[in-house]
């Protein structure tokens, strides 16, 4: 019965030296270091959280930009469109001496949200603000005018 063990107990060892040698060869290494420089990278590109609130007299949108700094935010405005872009350049340099390899990497990668507001936007009104990763834009309503109705 032993014997009966040991066999059903290899090919699971088996499985996982092969696990462990294919995450160990050139291959894997470089495999599991592109997951950990996704993981280094604070702030994907793809996209990013916005809430809008109005509270009658203003709204106010907000931004979940961690890692992100205030110069890599842009903000514009056409009518009554509010458009939040974030652009990230990284230039990364590798140097080794000993093998005579020298790598250069540059990524740019950039992200933009728009947001439709029921009125159109008074651009000198605007206030924004950038702190801890938050952006804050609040924007006062345009008060109309209300027209008197002849008879």
């Amino acid at each position: 019965m032993a014997d009966d063990k040991k066999t059903k107990s290899e090919p699971l060892g088996e499985f996982i030296r092969t696990m462990n040698d294919l995450f160990q060869e050139k291959p894997g290494k470089g495999f599991l270091q592109s997951i950990d420089d996704f993981f280094k990278n604070p702030f994907p590109l793809h996209s990013f959280h916005v809430e809008t609130i109005d509270t009658g007299k203003e709204t106010i949108i907000t931004a979940e930009l961690p890692g992100v700094k205030k110069e890599q935010l842009n903000i514009e405005i056409t009518g009554n469109y509010i458009t939040i872009s974030v652009t990230q350049n990284e230039l990364i340099t590798e140097e080794d001496e000993i093998n005579k390899l020298y790598r250069r990497k540059q990524m740019r990668q950039s992200a933009s949200r728009t947001i439709a507001l029921s009125q159109p936007i008074n651009e000198k009104e605007v206030k924004a603000s950038y702190r801890n990763g938050l952006l804050e834009i609040r924007i006062p309503k345009i008060n109309g005018k209300i027209i008197q109705i002849d008879e």
